[in-house]
């Protein structure tokens, strides 16, 4: 973000068919990443083909329609590849994204009968076609086709849709048969701007128009105007939508509403808490008092202990570490903590003895250790806080905090002139944590090219990517073969009527789904439900989840490589690593063109409007969109480059500038903190100090997956980074 932006963006791959094909960038710049290992002639004729390809058909998704075709029609038109079938469906779907009606009927004549998983597919294309070509009678009655054939296949909403424009019932008939496709909102929101008073069709939009930019209007009418009509379900949808839209406050109230369940009471409580409105203390002991046992009134315990004073607090602590063991060991460390600030040093030093002896594995005595580490490495005494913090990454694994214990052992065994010690516990790191912005710093102690922050600007690291589509863990086989054809939008209509489970959705689901987001550009959301699986709790989660991260394509799409050609344009143009301008931009937008921050920070590189005008002064640009992605990245990027020259292209001092403010940076530099990390972990403002991990933790990833020579030497080191492709589901 630029100068004066205060806040950043929160945050937050189908049927598998062939081996995978690499494709590398030159050390010059991105230009090349996926033009290399792209087949033609011969080789290209089992692109597609599951048994014995050399290559994989994701690697056509990368190049434009044009160059795409060619290969495509040399499958199609060669009777021995048994992909010809999916290379004219594809090559028809690239033709109506061109409005060429004509030349897509040709590709689709007779289709269905050699493609079937995608026949009532073939037949929506090949009636969309007629109608871009002009013969609308041949496209009404391909769509009664459709209706005829496969009534109840999800995408006979689109043939109701198109008959319904001139004949009404059918669009009756898509909202009763078909109300969480696309096109059932659609009809809703059309019918609703010629007469917004109808409850049925706002609960459309409530229950599955989560992403339509008059959602929460459309919910705030609902609660205004409808209130006493709803009944408790309707109000969980109304809740449910409040709360994935942030609006706390008012999910808070409308939970109150809905079936009263331990998740429900939960989050009533703790959206008046969030959105400010009073009441929750109220609500949490309702919630305590009405579901004993639930998993959810464990969370409401903690919540009221924080809420209440310090002699109730306890009591509300005491209750959790008598009845809920999986969260004793955090209760006992917060009553530790409250007894010390009563002066209780005796009782506290007792509680935290209690928590170390029965409770050594948890991720509260692993911040107890860490706090005491800290505080002894501040004082001098390195020793101590070596012996403190060295237990935490094998005793305490899963703690977040054992990374960052780990990199500092071995940051203090290398003070203590240590060095096979610290050798050791960065090893350990990079095994144990490889995708964590400690694994970079160690990594960079070990003297692995990986650049350090005084001279990572003037890298431009080589990449390789293996271009694959690995199956979908869930989905119906037309959802998978949309998806492996790169049928983003198709392949996004059909799961939002088979994605069922929305509120507490698998792992499977959740992958699932954040991948379909990702297909249709949805970056923000894509990106944040991937990465929000790591917060999952219940034992056979979590081992799904660890199985998960072992998977290629779950970190190809987490860090993925959009806006190629701008970002290496303009990287090479101010001299900077294209990897870290990636980096950076995944960090302030997660690749999201028109996103806007609360302060009006736009676009890829988050660019203040008054720093845009500043910026475009200086460098001529008459006229410029901040939303646009080859502009932001232009004006980000220069804005990038002279925060590197403020500080002597000491990167970290240029990305902490371009995150708080060169003002901010200059104050904190006068602190006299000189060690790089010693520098981070002192940076005032938490925003900042998890801006620059972050940031950092991006370019890391996107070494160690896409470059050769760091992703080889980090699986020599540990088992934990990515190098099969196979489902743990």
């Amino acid at each position: 973000m630029l100068k004066q932006k205060a806040t950043q963006v929160s945050i937050a791959v189908g049927a598998g068919l062939c081996v995978v094909a690499i494709a590398a960038f030159s050390p010059f710049g991105l230009r090349n990443l996926f033009q290399n290992g792209v087949p033609t002639g011969q080789n290209a004729l089992n692109l597609l083909n599951p048994e014995g390809s050399k290559d994989n058909l994701s690697a056509l998704l990368e190049l434009d329609l044009e160059q795409r075709a060619v290969t495509l029609e040399k499958i199609a038109t060669s009777l021995g590849s048994p992909d010809r079938f999916r290379a004219r469906y594809w090559l028809a779907s690239d033709f109506i994204r061109q409005e060429q009606g004509q030349s897509a009927l040709t590709w689709l004549k007779d289709l269905e009968k050699d493609y079937p998983v995608l026949a009532a597919h073939i037949l929506v294309k090949r009636a969309t076609a007629y109608e871009l070509a002009g013969d609308q009678t041949k496209a009404d009655a391909t769509w009664q086709e459709v209706l005829t054939r496969f009534p109840q296949d999800p995408v006979a909403a689109e043939a109701l849709y198109a008959l319904g424009r001139n004949q009404p019932q059918y669009w009756d008939q898509a909202i009763a048969q078909f109300p969480h496709h696309p096109r059932a909102v659609d009809i809703a929101q059309t019918r609703l701007k010629k007469n917004p008073k109808q409850l049925p069709l706002l609960l459309i939009v409530a229950k599955s128009g989560l992403y339509e930019t008059n959602y929460l209007s459309v919910l705030d009418r609902l609660t205004s105007t409808y209130a006493q009509q709803l009944t408790p379900q309707d109000w969980q949808t109304i809740a449910f939508g409040y709360w994935e839209k942030q609006d706390y406050g008012k999910a808070g109230a409308a939970y109150a509403r809905a079936p009263r369940t331990p998740l429900n009471a939960y989050r009533t409580a703790r959206g008046l808490q969030l959105g400010e409105r009073g009441g929750a203390f109220a609500a949490y002991q309702r919630m305590v008092k009405e579901f004993p046992q639930a998993r959810e009134t464990s969370l409401a315990l903690i919540r009221l202990s924080r809420l209440a004073e310090p002699t109730t607090a306890i009591g509300y602590l005491d209750q959790i570490i008598q009845r809920f063991p999986d969260r004793a060991a955090e209760a006992l460390l917060a009553k530790a903590k409250l007894l010390e600030g009563q002066n209780s040093q005796k009782t506290a030093a007792q509680v935290r003895q209690q928590l170390m002896q029965k409770y050594a594995d948890a991720d509260a005595t692993a911040e107890m250790r860490w706090t005491i580490a800290w505080q002894k490495a501040k004082s001098g005494d390195l020793k101590t806080a070596v012996k403190w913090a060295q237990p935490i990454p094998s005793v305490n694994p899963t703690s977040p905090l054992a990374a960052e214990a780990g990199f500092w052992v071995g940051k203090w065994s290398q003070q203590l002139q240590q060095e096979g010690d610290a050798r050791k516990a960065y090893t350990q790191v990079i095994r144990q944590y490889p995708n964590s912005y400690y694994a970079w710093r160690s990594a960079v102690y070990l003297g692995w090219e990986v650049g350090d922050f005084h001279n990572l600007r003037q890298l431009n690291p080589q990449v390789s990517r293996s271009v694959v589509r690995q199956p979908l863990p869930v989905g119906s086989p037309a959802l998978q073969e949309l998806y492996q054809l790169g049928q983003g939008r198709d392949a996004w209509d059909l799961w939002q009527v088979e994605f069922q489970n929305r509120v507490q959705p698998t792992v499977a689901e959740q992958y699932t789904d954040g991948i379909m987001r990702l297909g249709i550009g949805d970056n923000l959301d894509g990106i944040f439900m991937l990465d929000f699986l790591s917060q999952r709790e219940i034992p056979e989660e979590r081992a799904e989840y660890q199985a998960l991260k072992q998977q290629l394509a779950y970190w190809y799409a987490l860090y993925p490589f959009p806006f190629l050609k701008p970002i290496e344009t303009w990287s090479q143009q101010r001299q900077l690593n294209p990897i870290l301008v990636t980096a950076l931009i995944r960090q302030e937008s997660r690749f999201m063109p028109g996103i806007r921050s609360s302060v009006g920070a736009t676009g890829l590189m988050q660019v203040m409007p008054e720093t845009a005008a500043e910026v475009a002064s200086k460098i001529n640009l008459k006229q410029y969109k901040l939303n646009d992605p080859e502009d932001n990245i232009q004006l980000g990027t220069w804005y990038l480059d002279h925060t590197h020259q403020e500080y002597s292209n000491n990167s970290l001092l240029a990305v902490a500038s371009y995150n708080a403010g060169p003002g901010a940076v200059a104050g904190w530099l006068q602190k006299g903190v000189r060690d790089p990390d010693e520098f981070v972990e002192a940076i005032p403002y938490d925003e900042t100090k998890g801006y620059v991990k972050a940031v950092f933790e991006n370019y890391w990833n996107y070494l160690r997956l896409y470059n050769p020579q760091i992703s080889q030497q980090v699986a020599r080191y540990s088992d934990n980074h990515p190098t099969a492709f196979k489902w743990g589901f």
